[in-house]
């Protein structure tokens, strides 16, 4: 998808010089600050990727609870609008590094449904030849360079691909997704200030959702994204990551300018996650009654608002549970890898002089 249209000015950038504008701590870019377009095509397409992801992760779901997935597995369900809204304006060329809540993010950069499954599943034909699994998961042709279980451990990935991207002197840009448990980690600063001295095309992609694991954010982390960025004279926008017109809008933006000046930005997505940690979390920790706020169904009632029937929703809800039905079933039938296969691609193999 190409960079959407606004119908007003754009959201505010804070940049070193306009730091005498910038947002309080509180404040979230609103609907009408953003302007975003009122287009039911691009929000029905967004909101297409958006249920997709929702629908396949519910069978990862099923899956992982009658042991057809091994492992662990991290579900996105409430942050979906920014996996999409991000990869909205990004090309083929562009390259990712995620988190260990995944699954959306290699699904909206253009991993298959079937590809993704089978990974999953750990089979022969996965993705990864069934060895990364889903904190692991990658498809380089559709720049996706992977999964990561090592919180933070992504960043320096994407930082190491920007840099790639800038010596080659490709027109990507590559973008690191994080989520705000991260932010105390030391690479991340370390990111920050490479990305900045060495005037590196980076977008540093923030999935605030509020948790580190298992404690709040706000009992572990002493300052604000916000401020961190201007430490390092980074350009950086904050929006609200339900609404995934607003995240497409702002990441429009944000991705054209860090592929035009060359340089790193920071976007700031606050956004809800609405399941545990991980798929079996009992949730002790936090209230699982409260109302949390799902991205797919405020865009419903936004396309629905915008003269959408509803009954077109419903069928194409159908279409996407089957189109993943299908994919599920031939990841079920696909094969196994065989112990043989087992040192394949561990060690170089000997060639003649």
């Amino acid at each position: 998808m190409s960079r959407l249209d606004a119908t007003g000015p754009p959201p505010e950038i804070l940049t070193p010089s306009s730091g005498s504008r910038a947002l309080n701590n509180a404040e979230v870019l609103s609907p009408d600050a953003v302007a975003a377009p009122r287009n039911a095509a691009t929000l029905l397409d967004l909101y297409e990727r958006m249920l997709t992801i929702r629908e396949a992760e519910r069978e990862c779901g099923a899956l992982f609870a009658e042991g057809a997935i091994p492992g662990f597995i991290h579900l996105s369900d409430g942050q979906e609008a920014v996996s999409v809204g991000v990869m909205a304006s990004l090309t083929r060329e562009d390259t990712i590094a995620s988190t260990h809540r995944g699954h959306g993010h290699a699904l909206a950069k253009g991993l298959q449904l079937e590809a993704f499954f089978k990974e999953l599943m750990g089979k022969a034909d996965g993705a990864c030849k069934g060895r990364g699994g889903s904190m692991h998961v990658a498809d380089l042709s559709v720049g996706m360079l992977g999964a990561n279980g090592i919180v933070g451990g992504g960043i320096a990935i994407a930082v190491g691909s920007g840099l790639a991207h800038k010596l080659r002197k490709r027109p990507a840009i590559a973008v690191s997704f994080f989520g705000d448990g991260a932010l105390a980690e030391g690479v991340l600063h370390e990111c920050l200030n490479i990305a900045a001295l060495k005037s590196i095309p980076v977008l540093f992609v923030c999935e605030n959702n509020g948790w580190s694991e298992f404690s709040p954010t706000s009992t572990q982390i002493s300052f604000t994204l916000k401020a961190l960025a201007a430490a390092y004279g980074i350009a950086y926008r904050l929006v609200d990551g339900h609404h995934a017109l607003e995240v497409a809008t702002s990441a429009a933006e944000m991705v054209a300018m860090v592929r035009r000046d060359g340089r790193p930005a920071v976007l700031e997505c606050l956004t809800t996650r609405i399941r545990g940690h991980y798929e079996g979390d009992s949730q002790r920790y936090r209230d699982t009654k409260a109302e949390l706020r799902d991205p797919i169904a405020l865009a419903r009632d936004a396309l629905v608002a915008m003269g959408v029937e509803p009954a077109a929703l419903e069928a194409l809800l159908a279409q996407i549970t089957e189109r993943v039905g299908a994919a599920v079933e031939a990841a079920r039938q696909s094969a196994e890898p065989t112990l043989q296969s087992a040192a394949d691609e561990v060690y170089a193999q000997a060639t003649a002089p």
